[in-house]
């Protein structure tokens, strides 16, 4: 998978008909499985004959063929994710048999296409991987990491004072930090110490 991963910016919905079957798609951002499996709940149907879904979760995923053949729907919906390096996201495709049968290849495109396509038309934004950090510094080096940090697209969460300068608390993103590490660095001659928080 690329380094490079995309979110949805809003919930997307797809209906396509193949071979006289209906399908549609939905897919949404989800944080967690537990809110995964809540939003399946919200849009699979009782009334279709499968509502075959797939979520990724950064390193985590699931699938469900939901009584399709195995490896037919669950499976072909989670590589359309994957193809369009979407994370945070689940798709649920939805059936309606048509009294067509199509096939273990036919399935595979029908379910993979629907929740590619659906992906594809969705509104998509650039997930960016984040780091908390924080570091200690005193008052008369205070206002250049401030001013700085913003060069680095960071946001300052939080400022501790203390009596003899304070500790600032950023999150960046996690490809500016070692530049974040050498700007310190060359500001306070080596002395201030850069924390990452988990």
């Amino acid at each position: 998978m690329s380094d490079v991963r995309f979110g949805l910016s809003a919930p997307a919905r797809l209906a396509q008909e193949i071979r006289k079957s209906k399908f549609v798609a939905n897919a949404a951002n989800v944080a967690s499985e537990d809110a995964a499996m809540e939003l399946l709940q919200q849009v699979a149907d009782v009334t279709a004959t499968h509502n075959c879904w797939a979520w990724r979760i950064g390193q985590r995923y699931r699938f469900s063929d939901d009584g399709e053949p195995a490896s037919t729907a669950g499976k072909p919906i989670l590589q359309a994710i994957d193809g369009q390096n979407i994370d945070n996201v689940i798709v649920v495709v939805t059936r309606w048999f048509g009294g067509i049968k199509l096939g273990v290849g036919g399935l595979m495109r029908a379910y993979g296409g629907c929740a590619a396509e659906c992906l594809r038309q969705a509104a998509k934004t650039q997930l960016i991987e984040s780091v908390r950090v924080e570091f200690a510094v005193e008052f008369a080096e205070l206002a250049r990491p401030r001013a700085r940090s913003r060069a680095l697209d960071a946001t300052i969460e939080s400022e501790d004072f203390a009596d003899d300068g304070a500790v600032l608390h950023l999150v960046l993103p996690l490809a500016r930090l070692d530049e974040l590490r050498i700007l310190l660095a060359d500001l306070s001659r080596g002395r201030v110490e850069l924390r990452v928080l988990e």
